[in-house]
């Protein structure tokens, strides 16, 4: 079954369907499907050979993503060139390992290549052909893609509109100078964006060493972030930097949020309100997704500042935290946390024979304020 041919077995009438058109298509594709509530670590789990894009690949099923969005691992093999692959839908791709380049580009007109490495972050414009290569001769490369597909075909499922459609936006490649250039910082008021800026581009050469940052006042740590926009697309991304022996505030958003883990090690809970605690585990490469509206909390038990890099679906309704001004309902502020909280974390560091950087007040003070002065990232 080639990615391009609906399986016979779609179903898109009536209330008794089993499982959505991209379940059903994904099914078809004899790579693996990896599920669960987080994947240790996409630079090294299971692939398969997808031949008609000629590179490992494995489909990321998380509980959280609901429906809302694929994430796909793919392996280019050492010295090797994918199959090139033209796409009806905008996606997000991350470097988890290994360099090479990609080139883009719509029929009859110039190629756009650009190079790549570890940690890098840059969109696929929707409607153009891509390809990449992995310019190593000794060592694979993995990718992280996030995209659209399962929310678009349950408006459309036929697999060959996204593969083999022919619209394109040629201003978005070809009449844009943000097009796969270094990105851009865009100013804007502090109503229009927490932070008072974001930064606009195609691609960011390496995330674990971003560096151009503003204080991410109100989700505690002392933590910084960088807002991600893409010229013409409603995808973006954010990425959150705290300190070592912190921990993040609890929220709450809607679903189809992924995580990866570019630098730090940690864990998280996952929890929908009033019911257990789910504990993930993370380091470098490692991926989850919240479930929709579950509360989610994230922990740094390393000796330096720790990054996590969220990919964010399209959709006003989907991400009611970022989305709807921060309701308070979709917070856990310190002071209002479940004392087992601290005391979890205060434990674990203990195990490994370091201290809580948490000061007491925040615990105790409604509106006690980090000082971010005395923060880097």
């Amino acid at each position: 079954m080639t990615q391009t041919e609906a399986p016979a077995t779609i179903r898109t009438a009536g209330w008794a369907r089993k499982a959505s058109p991209y379940d059903q298509w994904i099914e078809t594709l004899g790579i693996p499907i990896l599920r669960g509530y987080f994947l240790d670590d996409i630079r090294t789990c299971e692939v398969g050979w997808w031949d008609e894009q000629q590179c490992g690949a494995a489909i990321v099923m998380m509980a959280g993503q609901e429906g809302t969005a694929e994430v796909r691992v793919s392996e280019v093999p050492a010295g090797k060139t994918t199959a090139p692959v033209r796409f009806a839908l905008d996606e997000i791709v991350y470097v988890a390992d290994g360099r090479g380049l990609t080139n883009v580009w719509a029929e009859g007109h110039p190629v756009k290549t650009f190079e790549w490495q570890k940690h890098s972050l840059f969109m696929l414009p929707r409607g153009y052909t891509h390809q990449f290569s992995n310019t190593s001769g000794d060592r694979a490369a993995r990718l992280l893609h996030y995209n659209s597909l399962p929310r678009a075909m349950e408006v459309l499922p036929d697999p060959k509109f996204f593969f083999e459609g022919t619209a394109v936006d040629l201003d978005i490649g070809y009449g844009d100078e943000a097009a796969f250039a270094e990105a851009k910082v865009v100013k804007v008021t502090e109503e229009e964006r927490r932070g008072g800026a974001y930064w606009l581009g195609n691609f960011f050469p390496d995330m674990r060493a971003w560096d151009n940052l503003v204080p991410n006042r109100g989700r505690g740590a002392g933590g910084q972030v960088v807002w991600i926009n893409y010229p013409h697309s409603a995808m973006w991304n954010h990425m959150s930097v705290f300190g070592t022996q912190t921990y993040k505030k609890a929220h709450r958003h809607g679903p189809g949020t992924l995580i990866v883990v570019p630098e730090g090690e940690g864990f998280s809970y996952l929890w929908r309100e009033g019911e257990e605690k789910i504990y993930i585990p993370w380091h470098e490469g490692s991926v989850f997704v919240p479930p929709n509206m579950w509360f989610h909390q994230h922990f740094n038990v390393s000796d330096h500042d720790d990054r996590y890099l969220a990919f964010h679906a399209p959709g006003r309704g989907s991400d009611s935290f970022y989305a709807n001004g921060r309701d308070p309902s979709h917070q856990i502020e310190y002071w209002q946390e479940d004392p087992i909280i601290r005391e979890t974390f205060e434990k674990r560091l203990s195990e490994i024979g370091i201290k809580s950087l948490m000061p007491d007040e925040c615990y105790t003070n409604p509106d006690f304020e980090w000082d971010y002065d005395q923060s880097g990232d």
